[in-house]
């Protein structure tokens, strides 16, 4: 029989899911892109927007519990068939590079304590030394998913108490040195010659990247004990992982200057726990990294494998992911899912890419899954007759229409492109589903546009 997860696995297995690698690098990241001034004010639009992301997401396992496959199944119901596979498409692309930069951060991070000036083994976690590290840990983690995910949801309980050390004692020791008048040094960033607005949008996919993870209890609801935990392990979730991303950001701003922190090698936090507590503190915090990543990596290893299992069995992602084994895992998604993520090791390792270039990728791919959450509580709030229901929708309407519109036509290009190869997917999963029902002429028409769009974003990108 399925153990089944309770409220404290399901909200450990949310925090986890969101507060991987992105948080030990956020005080360099969001330094390079904005002043204090912008940063509150971007934390301020982001926390609301995904505040309202959370609720549309408890207040839908309530309403609907009869969808307890998550995100997916949200979009299908809503809009049909095509667009529900184009939020399981996006998802699982997400998840996807989400995993490959995880791998890729450990070992970066692993650097700190073997490279010199003169021997690079792990580097950026992009060396062929990286690459085989990277490969072993992929297929450990594999090996423990397959054993059943109530096995891999309590070893992620272990490491996200475990991570919660050193991030909390770089929060005290950053409260005790944080000094004023560093902090409002140039406030609002006139040195960085960039209007304030613009600062704001240039944080907009960092903030969404360090949140990503949001519907982890929604995507694994099927598997969870009781049916009211999801949405409450989802609010007590992101209420933490904001409070803790605040406060690493700002924080940071009132250690060093601003243009002193967008210069740090990441893990910037590292580097600022040496400042705080001298040589041990690089020790305690990339240390701390590891065990997070980790976690991180265990939580979307089970979320990515979870997604094109749910898509097979409503006929949206083709049979091939369907199969279980006797522990209740998703064994083939699994072997997909990882097979897609070591071919991705080796292309890193090929091309030498990093790790902020995989941010770039994972979070462009989630907007469209996160913006069809809101789209589908609009509607239901609509046959409902339910004003605080559509408040709540189209507040996480608008801050989906808001990031796409933050990151930027070439991300959006970008996400064109990886979402055509998915059509063709699509189309042989249909071929094998005998009881299909026809597309429509408006889904006929969008997959049409699509591959007629991917051709000049294809060129526009490669130029």
């Amino acid at each position: 029989m399925e153990k089944k997860l309770g409220l404290t696995s399901l909200t450990a297995l949310v925090f986890s899911s969101m507060v991987g690698a992105g948080v030990f690098s956020l005080p360099q990241n969001m330094a390079q892109a904005g002043s204090p001034a912008a940063l509150i004010i971007g934390w301020g639009i982001t926390g609301i927007g995904i505040l309202f992301l959370a609720t549309s997401l408890l207040l839908l396992s309530r309403l609907r519990p009869d969808l307890d496959s998550g995100i997916f199944t949200y979009a299908r119901e809503g809009f049909g068939e095509l667009v529900g596979f184009c939020s399981a498409w996006g998802y699982w692309f997400c998840a996807i590079i989400a995993n490959v930069s995880y791998l890729v951060i450990v070992f970066a991070a692993l650097s700190f304590f073997t490279d010199t000036e003169h021997s690079i083994i792990f580097g950026d976690g992009n060396t062929w030394q990286s690459l085989i590290g990277e490969s072993i840990l992929l297929w450990f983690v594999h090996w423990l998913v397959l054993r059943g995910v109530q096995t891999a949801a309590g070893v992620n309980l272990l490491a996200t108490m475990a991570k919660l050390l050193p991030l909390t004692l770089f929060i005290i020791l950053a409260v005790i040195a944080f000094k004023m008048d560093v902090f409002s040094f140039d406030f609002s960033g006139i040195e960085m010659g960039v209007p304030v607005w613009q600062q704001v949008k240039d944080t907009m996919l960092i903030t969404l990247w360090v949140f990503i993870g949001v519907e982890g209890a929604v995507v694994v609801s099927a598997r969870a004990r009781r049916r009211q935990d999801i949405g409450i392990a989802t609010v007590l979730a992101v209420i933490s992982a904001l409070g803790v991303y605040v406060l690493v950001s700002l924080l940071s701003l009132g250690l060093v200057t601003r243009p002193e922190l967008a210069v740090m090698r990441n893990p910037s936090m590292a580097t600022l726990m040496v400042e705080l507590m001298g040589s041990a503190g690089e020790i305690v915090i990339v240390a701390g990294l590891i065990i997070s990543v980790c976690g991180a990596y265990l939580s979307w290893t089970i979320m990515a494998a979870e997604v094109p299992f749910i898509a097979s069995l409503h006929g949206s992602f083709p049979k091939v992911f369907k199969k279980q084994n006797s522990k209740k895992a998703p064994e083939s998604s699994l072997w997909i899912t990882n097979g897609a993520i070591q071919l991705s090791l080796v292309l890193i390792w090929l091309s030498g890419s990093n790790y902020n270039t995989l941010l770039s990728i994972a979070s462009e791919m989630i907007l469209v899954p996160y913006f069809l959450v809101g789209a589908f509580l609009v509607k239901v709030a609509f046959q409902r007759g339910s004003r605080a229901l559509l408040f709540i929708a189209l507040g996480s309407c608008t801050y989906g229409l808001w990031l796409l519109y933050a990151s930027g036509l070439m991300n959006l290009l970008l996400s064109v492109v990886l979402y055509v190869p998915g059509l063709l997917v699509f189309l042989y999963a249909r071929r094998q589903n005998q009881e299909r029902i026809p597309l429509t002429i408006t889904e006929k028409s969008i997959i049409v546009i699509l591959f007629l769009i991917a051709l000049p974003s294809t060129w526009q990108l490669m130029h």
